[in-house]
């Protein structure tokens, strides 16, 4: 074995292939047909989209695990941990397993350079096949067509909502970037789509492959229930339907759970179901970082998301619309990002914000606080720029009273951050 711990492996990866992202299927294919990394599980997911990927999968894997099935998973970027990338009915990794993994794959490529993703993603598939479960849920990591997870057919596939996003790699419009989500599809297999605005080059694919797509508020709807329960919304497709209440927090994650309830529905016949039933094995769902309210020693309300485009804003915004008190404000802690669209992901939530505290990030791909300030100053006026999150926490627990929110957001290594300032806090 080349290396014995986990953070030398991932740190020689980084270095391993010059090109942090290299889109293609040629490498990493070439090493799976060493590895014969054909047939990973009994059925497989795609899970592919611009956002609510992370969420779906969660929900797929939870449920699914609940009902008796076992499950192996693969989702990327992890937040804290590189083990949250890989799971086996709902397990990380573990250390050993994984520089397993990664030794097994470092012998089969021979002398091909593997980028960082293709590694991590030719190991997942692996450690999944080695446990051979009923079910495994793989999520694209960027694009569909040419990402590493392509080489895997699946039985199912999930396109989440389609929006504008790593336009350097997908292309600049929906159309182009919906091109390339659509490549995950095979010919003859069901696929869920949770957008109700389709872009026409996936339509076509779907078409051109005989799919049998299952479109939200066409195959399916969500809509709130005619009970007296709170909170609930009614499922239906056709004769079927369930009452159900959303199992994460924030508005947005309902059309996330209609698709899964589809999806789930095309792969196990839930007619004999009740919603009971249904609702029940959701129970026990964790997917941290999504509009996650976390405990502080403030006064204030605080939520972290991951949430770094324009469509991920709209829903930031619309769930702060409805928390907001009003006596309280809104402050946005943010930090985000070089290669992201920082002007389009303010000006969605610029409406409902009354503070911006922006932070810079440590990494290759942050922005300093500074640098962001220039970015965005066509559409906000920053009240605080802090060097370190530790900063802003401070300032947050001397100025924010009890009808304040505080929404962490911009980045996955923004919420990172805050995460483990918190832990080494407390």
């Amino acid at each position: 074995m080349r290396f014995d711990f986990l953070d030398d492996w991932l740190a020689w990866q980084q270095s391993l292939n010059s090109n942090s992202i290299e889109l293609g299927l040629e490498r990493v294919s070439a090493v799976a047909n060493c590895l014969q990394l054909y047939e990973i599980a009994e059925q497989v997911i795609i899970v592919a989209g611009t956002n609510g990927k992370g969420s779906t999968v969660a929900c797929y894997e939870t449920w699914l695990n609940n009902a008796g099935f076992s499950v192996g998973s693969y989702t990327s970027p992890h937040l804290l941990r590189y083990n949250e990338r890989i799971k086996v009915n709902r397990q990380l990794a573990s250390d050993k397993e994984i520089c397993e993994a990664f030794s097994t794959v470092d012998q089969a490529r021979g002398d091909i350079l593997l980028t960082y993703f293709e590694f991590g993603t030719l190991a997942a598939l692996w450690l999944i096949q080695r446990s051979r479960p009923d079910f495994a849920i793989l999520e694209v990591g960027l694009g569909g067509r040419l990402d590493a997870v392509n080489i895997i057919d699946a039985n199912l596939v999930h396109l989440t909502s389609i929006g504008v996003d790593h336009q350097g790699w997908l292309g600049c419009d929906r159309e182009t970037i919906g091109f390339e989500k659509a490549g995950v599809l095979r010919e003859g297999i069901p696929v869920i789509c949770n957008d109700i605005d389709l872009p026409v080059t996936v339509q076509k694919e779907i078409t051109r492959l005989d799919c049998r797509p299952q479109q939200y508020q066409r195959e399916f709807i969500m809509q709130v229930a005619d009970n007296d329960n709170a909170g609930e919304y009614r499922w239906q497709a056709g004769e079927l339907r369930f009452d159900l209440t959303p199992v994460l927090p924030g508005k947005h994650q309902v059309q996330n759970l209609a698709g899964v309830v589809a999806g789930l529905h095309q792969l196990i016949d839930l007619t004999n179901y009740k919603s009971d039933t249904v609702q029940h094995y959701f129970e026990g769902i964790s997917l941290p970082g999504r509009f996650q309210q976390i405990e502080l020693d403030l006064e204030a309300t605080v939520y972290v998301d991951v949430g770094h485009n324009e469509d991920a804003a709209r829903a930031l915004a619309e769930n702060l619309t409805l928390l907001k008190k009003p006596e309280g404000r809104v402050v946005v802690l943010l930090g985000m990002l070089d290669d992201k669209d920082n002007p389009a992901f303010v000006r969605e939530l610029s409406q409902v914000v009354d503070e911006w505290w922006l932070v810079s990030l440590d990494s290759d791909r942050g922005l300093s606080a500074s640098v962001l300030g220039d970015r965005v100053e066509s559409e906000i006026i920053p009240r605080y720029m802090f060097e370190t999150i530790d900063e802003a926490l401070n300032e947050a627990l001397s100025s924010l009273g009890n009808q304040d929110i505080m929404l962490v957001t911009g980045s996955f290594l923004t919420v990172e951050q805050c995460l483990l300032a918190l832990s080494i806090k407390h």
